[in-house]
């Protein structure tokens, strides 16, 4: 009896489908990927956004400035994954995510492309 106990559970562990699907793992890392937040540049449905604005005064004029995250619905995995693992440490806006896994990449692809068509 002690036996069939543990065997159970560890069958039964062993049988269950993942607890969440790449979709919402996409969305997860989206949303919170252990630093800054995607969310938080590009939007909600990685539409993109204004991230900051200030002026410079230029030649006794004042002029406005845009700081604003692309839109990122149509990247392709390449771009994505070049943005995301740069090759080369250029002095970027873009935080650096080279802690995150292939899978987490692509679970977040994933996300991204699901938000083409939403409005």
């Amino acid at each position: 009896m002690r036996l069939i106990i543990p065997l159970c559970i560890v069958t039964f562990s062993f049988s269950q489908e993942w607890f969440i699907t790449n979709y919402e793992y996409g969305k997860m890392l989206y949303n919170n990927p252990r630093g800054i937040s995607c969310a938080k540049c590009h939007g909600q449905k990685a539409r993109g956004r204004v991230i900051a604005k200030y002026k410079i005064k230029k030649h006794g004029k004042i002029i406005e400035k845009t700081i604003k995250a692309p839109n990122i619905r149509h990247i392709s995995y390449e771009k994505l994954k070049e943005k995301i693992f740069p090759k080369k440490k250029l002095l970027s806006i873009m935080p650096q995510y080279d802690y995150l896994t292939t899978n987490e990449l692509q679970a977040i692809y994933l996300y991204i492309q699901s938000q083409k068509d939403k409005k």
